[in-house]
């Protein structure tokens, strides 16, 4: 599978809460931000590899159809005897999603360096990585390897998903230094932004310094902050009727990097990478998050919805 992206992360099986009196339904829907990449990056028809660990309960079974019917190959996946990542999802009144996550002793965090060299993406142009999975041991410090051996000839891409329930807020700041020296893409958004302290510009420029060439920010119904090597570029959010906005920035990214993509950008260090290249990807990965949070769940559009 040639000059594809490749996704690695967590699989979650999102159980979004529906009141009742005295009791809560629940409605299950695939999920977790890596798996939400790669289903919006199939959708657009970009060719994606994800390499995951799915487990083959119900709830794995469910989530690697959701990917193989957008278009993801599978290759790379481990079929696991672990039990599928939870997480029990309540969206407000906004449509902001708050999330109680059943993370102990599940698949996704279980890589071991032998799994990831049998399954290195040596073809891919682009790896993308980042949530739970880069952040979390055992399996967090394997990922970040492979990105590190991957970087001479893949574009990485991080997005690091800030979960300060479940990690550490040092954790972080420890380890975001030695990922801006491996990624040319950061993706966060405001709300990352803030459990770290950080201003965008702040974040901008400490990040140039360590070697991320792309750095952006969604900032909800505002609009995208970028910084390409230290120039800063504003496009405008997209004003849509939000159901909820799960999985809008999940779906953000992969807009962006489906963009670098039709257009050849990746493949090294974003070499011949312009402004305009910039703004024509962010403006359309705000339009295919749009799509996303006029449905319920991280339902990514397809191509032809975006037309």
């Amino acid at each position: 599978m040639n000059q594809h992206i490749t996704v690695i992360g967590e699989a979650v099986a999102d159980a979004f809460v529906i009141p009742g009196e005295g009791m809560l339904d629940l409605q299950v829907r695939p999920g977790g931000g890596p798996v939400n990449t790669a289903v919006a990056l199939g959708r657009l028809g970009t060719p994606t590899r994800f390499l995951g660990r799915l487990s083959d309960d119900t709830l794995g079974r469910l989530i690697r159809d959701h990917l193989a019917g957008s278009g993801v190959d599978l290759g790379g996946v481990v079929t696991a005897e672990r039990r599928t990542t939870l997480a029990i999802t309540a969206v407000n009144e906004a449509g902001q999603a708050s999330y109680d996550f059943y993370t102990e002793g599940t698949a996704d965090w279980f890589w071991t360096a032998g799994e990831l060299a049998e399954r290195a993406p040596s073809d891919a142009l682009c790896v993308h990585a980042g949530s739970l999975a880069l952040i979390l041991p055992p399996g967090g410090p394997h990922i970040e390897r492979l990105l590190e051996t991957m970087r001479d000839r893949a574009t990485i891409s991080i997005d690091p998903n800030v979960r300060a329930a479940l990690v550490p807020l040092a954790a972080y700041r420890e380890a975001l230094p030695r990922w801006a020296r491996i990624a040319d893409i950061l993706r966060l958004s405001d709300e990352d932004l803030a459990h770290l302290e950080l201003s965008a510009d702040e974040a901008c420029d400490a990040w140039h310094e360590h070697g991320v060439r792309l750095v952006v920010v969604t900032r909800g119904t505002k609009d995208v902050y970028a910084s390409l090597d230290g120039r800063r570029i504003t496009v405008p959010a997209v004003e849509v009727e939000a159901v909820d906005t799960v999985g809008a920035g999940d779906t953000f990214t992969a807009g962006l990097l489906h963009v670098l993509w039709r257009r050849g950008r990746l493949g090294g260090r974003l070499d011949g990478l312009t402004g305009a290249d910039v703004e024509e990807a962010i403006a359309f990965a705000v339009r295919a998050a749009a799509e996303t949070c006029k449905v319920p769940g991280a339902d990514p559009p397809w191509a032809h919805q975006l037309i």
